[in-house]
C-alpha cells in the first residue's frame, strides 16, 4: 500500500501528521481487545450487561469500563429498562457513531477469516438473501478503490467544516 500525502500546510497549521491523522484518533479510543469485543457483540444484538460479560468472557469490571467509555464517547448510550418485580436496569446499544463502527468490524472478520484462519469458521452473511457480506473501499463517486489507489489529502479548515 502506498499513500501519498498532497496538500500543503500553512504555517499556523504545522504540526506532526500524526496529530491530524483520523487513524490514531480512533484507535485511540477502540484499540483495546475488550472495547472491539464489546463493539462486535452490540452488533450482534447483545444489549445487557451480564450477555456482554458472559459472551465476551470479559471480567465485570473490565466491562463496566469499557461500556462507561463507550458511551462517554458516543458509540452507546444506555436506555433503562425493568423486568417484572425486578429494579430498573439498564441495556447498552449503539448510537448512529456506534452503527458507523460495523463496516470495521466486518472488514476485521474478513481480514481474520482470510489470514489467521481455524478450522471451524463464522462466515458473516445477508440476511436477506444468504450471500456472503464483503466488505471493500468505495470513494463517494462509487468507484472501487485499491489500496494503491488512495491518495491521503489535506482538507482545509473551511471545508472541513462542510463535509
Amino acid at each position: 500500500m502506498t499513500l501519498q500525502m498532497t496538500g500543503r500546510l500553512a504555517a499556523e497549521d504545522r504540526t506532526e501528521l500524526g496529530d491530524l491523522c483520523p487513524i490514531e484518533r480512533a484507535s485511540e479510543l477502540v484499540a483495546r481487545r475488550s472495547t472491539v469485543l464489546l463493539l462486535r457483540e452490540a452488533s450482534y444484538g447483545t444489549a445487557r450487561f451480564d450477555d456482554f460479560v458472559r459472551r465476551t468472557g470479559l471480567t465485570e469490571s473490565v466491562t463496566a469500563a469499557q461500556l462507561r467509555t463507550l458511551v462517554t464517547e458516543g458509540l452507546m448510550v444506555k436506555q433503562p429498562y425493568r423486568e417484572p418485580a425486578q429494579r430498573q436496569r439498564f441495556e447498552y446499544v449503539l448510537t448512529e457513531a456506534g452503527h458507523d463502527f460495523v463496516p470495521i468490524l466486518l472488514a476485521l472478520a474478513s481480514w481474520g477469516d482470510r489470514h489467521r484462519p481455524r478450522p471451524h469458521r463464522l462466515r458473516m452473511v445477508h440476511a436477506g438473501c444468504g450471500a456472503a457480506v464483503e466488505v471493500e473501499v468505495r470513494c463517494a463517486n462509487g468507484h472501487v478503490v485499491g489500496d494503491d489507489d488512495v491518495t491521503v489529502a489535506l482538507r482545509s479548515r473551511q471545508r472541513a467544516a462542510t463535509d
